[in-house]
């Protein structure tokens, strides 16, 4: 099967450094994974359909065949594997590896995932994380965070998930609800937004892909003018892409260009709320919804509104030094976080982790 890897090229097992760790990114339509160096380093990776309809017994057992063929086409076996990375989406029961109640793995509940991941991979000891958190440990290691000692990553998408590292130290709570960013409250007034969770007022709510298409909606049915009319009129169907074509200096649509920096704006009162209780090195923004990033100049647009909200809110020492910046690994940030976190738990036992530097990448 085809592998990719970072545009830096393949880089093959006999130029990578031992020990070697697997990551395995559970999400709610693909299951990404990965073999990675004590770097950081790809070595191979690949995905398959995560079909939750059948179950997670089934999805183990795949998963442990998926990850033998990764192996054997760098050929390698799973006994060159130290240990493996497993992230997936909470609700989760991370000291147990339970998986809980997660919306988007619907009939997956209550389900001991680690020890199964592990039984379908010969037993190789399993390191288990919120899929955010991993995402977040990524980007801390060998991504945008990798010069800093500590990072908050908020992944925008649907929803707005969230990861907090300091030191190498993934934030998981005393509840493994830790770094749940999307759900800080931006607006306490009774008339607030109502969250997925179903709770008012949460960053999530405001600054969601969800919440971007249910505010454009919202202004489109008072009247305003905006090409989206016409485009959803043609059959277009209105999501955060479609809002970021029309708001682009291309079409220069002046109400898609004002929702989005209405997003910014959002992202911006809650970021400086993590910025006052963590004082991280750097905030770090991922996900699909990122509007062209730093390659597009409405990216960019996106990003200095939210720098500039920042400084009108935040203390100046932190406005000044703390760095806000887009993540680098895309969709690699989760997998290889989570082989990054099996790397941590076992060449730095858990107990030494408050003290442990930011390792080296």
């Amino acid at each position: 099967e085809a592998m990719s890897n970072h545009a830096s090229g393949q880089l093959t097992a006999a130029q990578a450094e031992r020990p070697f760790f697997v990551g395995i990114d559970i999400g709610g339509t693909n299951i990404k994974y990965g073999l990675v160096d004590s770097r950081g380093r790809i070595i191979a990776n690949d995905s398959i359909a995560t079909e939750t309809e059948l179950g997670p017994e089934s999805a183990c057992q795949r998963i442990g065949d998926a990850v033998r063929r990764m192996m054997a086409s760098q050929s390698l076996t799973l006994a060159d594997v130290t240990a493996i990375g497993l992230g997936s989406p909470g609700t989760m029961d991370i000291p147990k590896g339970m998986l809980l109640e997660p919306p988007n793995l619907k009939g997956w509940w209550h389900f001991p995932i680690r020890d199964r991941v592990r039984a379908a991979c010969d037993n190789i000891p399993v390191s288990f994380a919120n899929d955010a958190n991993a995402a977040a440990y990524g980007e801390f290691w060998v991504g945008t965070g990798r010069v800093h000692h500590s990072i908050v990553l908020l992944t925008l998408g649907t929803g707005v998930g969230g990861g907090i590292i300091i030191g190498d130290l993934s934030i998981d709570g005393e509840n493994s609800h830790g770094s749940e960013c999307g759900h800080i409250i931006i607006d306490f007034h009774p008339t607030a937004r109502i969250c997925s969770c179903g709770q008012g007022g949460h960053l999530e709510a405001y600054a969601s892909a969800v919440a971007l298409v249910k505010r454009t909606e919202e202004r489109l049915a008072t009247g305003a003018e905006s090409i989206l009319r016409d485009w959803i009129a043609a059959g277009k169907s209105l999501t955060p892409r479609l809002i970021a074509e029309a708001a682009d200096e291309t079409v220069n649509d002046a109400l898609a260009l004002e929702l989005v920096l209405e997003t910014a704006m959002y992202l911006g009162v809650g970021i400086t709320s993590l910025m006052h209780t963590i004082d991280p090195g750097a905030v770090i923004l991922g996900g699909a919804m990122t509007f062209g990033g730093a390659e597009s100049s409405l990216g960019c647009l996106f990003l200095e509104r939210i720098r500039e909200e920042v400084r009108r809110r935040s203390f100046p020492v932190l406005a000044r030094r703390t760095t806000i910046e887009f993540a680098s690994l895309g969709g690699d940030a989760g997998f290889v976080g989570a082989a990054g976190i099996a790397r941590t738990h076992f060449l730095n036992p858990p107990s030494s982790a408050s003290t442990a530097s930011a390792p080296s990448g």
